[in-house]
C-alpha cells in the first residue's frame, strides 16, 4: 500500500519487552508507513511506568489507556483496581482498557473478572471515557454485563473482534466499534466473510502488536507498521482505496478517543 493518509493503530502494546532491543526503529518503520497515532492499552500496574516513558518519548504520537487486563485478574485484583483508580484520579487517559473477560487460559477467576469488568465500566462512565474490551471465549459473559451496564454514556471498542456476524451487530448495538487487525488476513479468520456487511463507520484498525501478526508475518512478532497489511485486506473486502480505509477508520478512532 502506498498512502499519504494518516493511519491509526488503536491497540498496540508498544512497551512490550519484545520491542526492548529495537523500539525506536520499530516506531520509525510505523511512522514511515503512515501510522502516526498509537493507542496503548494497559495490562496491570507493572507496565505503568514503561507506558509513561513511552508517552514521554513520543508525546505527539502515543496516547495511553488505563485498566486491568482480564488475564491479569489474580488474587491481588483489588489492589490492582485501586492502582487503576489512583492513576485515573491523577492524570488524563484516553480510555479504560483493556478490560473484559478471558476464559481461554483460566476459568477459575471468572467471578473476579466479572467484578473487575463491571467496576472498570463504572469508572469509564464516571470519567466519561470509552472502554476497550478484551473478549476471549467469553462473548456471552461480556454481553451479559454490557446489557446490565448499557447507557448512552457507555461506548468504546470491541478489541480484536473475532465473533460472528450476529455478535458483531450486538457489539455495535452497545455503541462499540469493532477493532480489526491481523485476524482478518488469516485463512481461517472467518470475519472477512461477513465484514462487508458491516458499515465501515463501525470499524477501527489495530495490530495488538507484538501479538497476532497479519499474513505474511503470521507467527512472527507483530508491529504497528504491519497495519498496512490489514488496510490492504480491508481495501479488498470493501472495494475502496486504502486511502479511504485509512481516512474513515482514523476518523472513527477520533470519534471514540476524542483526539
Amino acid at each position: 500500500m502506498e498512502t499519504k493518509a494518516i493511519l491509526t493503530d488503536t491497540h498496540t502494546h508498544l512497551y512490550s519487552e519484545e520491542f526492548d532491543l529495537d523500539r525506536s526503529e520499530m516506531m520509525q518503520r510505523a511512522i514511515d508507513n503512515g501510522v502516526t497515532r498509537f493507542f496503548v492499552p494497559a495490562i496491570d500496574s507493572t507496565c505503568t511506568q514503561s507506558m509513561y516513558d513511552l508517552e514521554r518519548d513520543y508525546p505527539d504520537n502515543v496516547h495511553l489507556m488505563m485498566g486491568l487486563h482480564p488475564t491479569y485478574v489474580k488474587d491481588n485484583y483489588l489492589e490492582e483496581l485501586q492502582h487503576v483508580e489512583a492513576e485515573l484520579a491523577k492524570r488524563k487517559f484516553v480510555a479504560i482498557g483493556e478490560i473484559g473477560i478471558d476464559l481461554y487460559w483460566d476459568k477459575t477467576h471468572l467471578a473476579e473478572q466479572q467484578f473487575a469488568f463491571r467496576k472498570q465500566i463504572q469508572l469509564a462512565k464516571k470519567y466519561k471515557l470509552p472502554i476497550v474490551i478484551h473478549c476471549r471465549e467469553a462473548f456471552d459473559e461480556i454481553f451479559e454485563i454490557l446489557e446490565e451496564e448499557k447507557s448512552p454514556e457507555l461506548f468504546g471498542i470491541f478489541h480484536c473482534f473475532t465473533g460472528t456476524y450476529e455478535q458483531a451487530l450486538r457489539a455495535i448495538s452497545y455503541n462499540m466499534k469493532l477493532g480489526i487487525g491481523g485476524v482478518v488476513t488469516f485463512k481461517n479468520g472467518k470475519i472477512d466473510q461477513f465484514l462487508d456487511k458491516i458499515d465501515l463507520y463501525h470499524i477501527v484498525l489495530e495490530t495488538d502488536s507484538p501479538y497476532l501478526a497479519p499474513i505474511p508475518y503470521r507467527g512472527k512478532r507483530n508491529e504497528s507498521s504491519y497495519l498496512i497489511n490489514v488496510v490492504d485486506k480491508l481495501s479488498q473486502i470493501y472495494g475502496i482505496t486504502t486511502d479511504e480505509i485509512a481516512a474513515i477508520t482514523t476518523e472513527n478512532s477520533r470519534e471514540i478517543f476524542g483526539i
